[in-house]
């Protein structure tokens, strides 16, 4: 339990380095300082925050959707990261990048977790509305929000992240940072596919639990549908 609880506190208190000075905490993953240590804290930190911030979503279906909510959330921030990592990486070094493995897959844990602590930041105000509203379409878009403007920073300190990343190797910088806005499309793109393949997240109240939805649609087609019911425009 002492040993739990002494991971644990390591874990937080690198992800408090992080949020406190981050040039310092990306300037040692770019001279490849403790890479290890801050994956598995990061890791640990990222994957709490992303499933309480699932629980409360999925708790306008019941507990069991809190629960299965919970899990995904953070399957999906992790799984979307593993799919699109090896093109980041190895596009990067056929075009001049000499840093590891190790060092990418840490600066994309690091945008990670910053994404999860935002979201855990807006938790709050997310289990206000679950408390206060019944109106599933709301609630819905409401937290489509703010995944969206969380994902949004989250992407823009990568994207600085791996500028300071790239900032020794000057060969095929250009080339490299055109490939990085491109893969943050990709990412996005992935992340949301992964997303409704995955759903529910949140659950339609009154409706049975189900883990997994049939596959019809796409995201974006939802998004609108969701919002002509607010509007009234359907």
């Amino acid at each position: 339990m002492i040993q739990r609880q002494s991971q644990a506190t390591k874990s937080f208190s690198v992800l408090i380095g992080l949020l406190r000075d981050r040039s310092a905490f990306l300037e040692e993953i770019r001279s490849g300082a403790k890479l290890s240590s801050k994956s598995t804290a990061l890791l640990i930190c990222s994957s709490i925050f992303f499933a309480l911030y699932g629980a409360i979503i999925g708790s306008f279906n019941g507990w069991a959707q809190a629960l299965s909510s919970a899990v995904k959330l953070p399957s999906l921030y992790l799984i979307t990261l593993i799919i699109c990592f090896p093109t980041l990486y190895f596009f990067n070094i056929l075009f001049g990048s000499r840093k590891t493995a190790g060092q990418h897959f840490v600066m994309l844990l690091t945008a990670a977790s910053v994404i999860s602590v935002l979201l855990f930041s807006f938790a709050p105000i997310s289990l206000f509305f679950l408390i206060t509203t019944y109106n599933y379409q709301f609630f819905k878009l409401l937290n489509v929000g703010i995944l969206a403007v969380t994902g949004l920073i989250g992407v823009k300190f990568l994207y600085q992240g791996m500028q300071l990343l790239s900032k020794e190797d000057e060969e095929g910088l250009k080339t490299r940072m055109s490939i990085l806005r491109f893969w943050l499309f990709l990412y996005g793109f992935v992340g949301t596919q992964l997303a409704w393949t995955l759903r529910p997240f949140f659950g339609k109240p009154d409706s049975p639990f189900e883990l997994f939805r049939e596959m019809q649609g796409n995201f974006y087609l939802d998004v609108f549908q969701a919002l002509g019911e607010i509007f009234g425009t359907r």
